[in-house]
């Protein structure tokens, strides 16, 4: 059985748009090396793939089918469906396309599948870049320095907070986000495996963040309202007569 490539290694994040453009670009030469070696038959070149893009791949499954072992399945479902299909590749898509295409079909089938047996299981665990699975109570650490428990608590109230906002986007919103944070597609090829203008993708992209955004300030909103509403009973219990 192939790994579902959860154990893939973190990926460089660029300082700027130029870094970014070569990286892309690196990239997409290296995914089309594979691709060719791929289709050719060479066994090495999908362990190449897996490794590269498995742990965004499974990351894309997971939030588009909200439970774990079938995530799992669809993935390794997408590595099968494209060894079989290799010999009849024909080059008209990139790697990423030609993979996430695949792996979209299943999810949508897999939706209209379940539809009738919807579940509240939204709080699917993700992993992290390395493929672990993600712990809301890890946080960053500093050489020497062991967070305390209010760092770990603020830690996983943001990771819990961050899971649940990305899981109440729009479908579509939340396709366009992950494929762009989690394989760093650009918007035009987002635009081709969806099958939508380049200006909508862009504007789900937009849409998704502004819904993000606020709902991860919904929290200090609320803590700035309440100490407002604090502190103006008490200062109308300063100027009330002492009896």
């Amino acid at each position: 059985m192939l790994s579902v490539g959860m154990d893939a290694p973190p990926r460089a994040t660029p300082s700027s748009k130029s870094d970014a453009a070569e990286q892309a670009a690196r990239r997409a030469c290296e995914d089309h090396g594979l691709l060719q070696r791929f289709t050719a038959g060479e066994a090495d070149a999908l362990e190449a793939i897996v490794a590269g893009h498995g742990a965004a791949l499974f990351n894309f499954i997971l939030r588009s089918v909200r439970d774990r072992a079938r995530a799992e399945d669809l993935t390794q479902e997408v590595w099968l469906r494209m060894v079989r299909g290799a010999e009849r590749f024909e080059g008209r898509a990139n790697l990423t396309t030609w993979m996430y295409t695949i792996a979209r079909n299943l999810c949508i089938d897999e939706s209209r599948r379940m539809a009738h047996r919807r579940h509240a299981s939204l709080d699917a665990p993700p992993v992290t870049r390395d493929g672990s699975p993600y712990d809301g109570a890890r946080v960053d650490r500093v050489a020497g320095h062991t967070p305390d428990a209010e760092q770990i608590v603020v830690a996983r109230d943001a990771a819990s907070r961050v899971a649940a906002a990305v899981e109440a986007l729009p479908p579509e919103q939340r396709e366009v986000l992950l494929l762009r944070h989690l394989e760093a597609m650009p918007f035009a090829q987002i635009a081709a495996l969806t099958g939508v203008p380049l200006n909508t993708v862009k504007s789900r992209m937009r849409y998704a963040l502004e819904r993000l955004a606020d709902a991860l300030a919904e929290p200090a909103r609320a803590a700035r309202e309440a100490a407002t509403g604090d502190a103006a009973t008490a200062d109308r219990r300063v100027g009330e007569p002492v009896e």
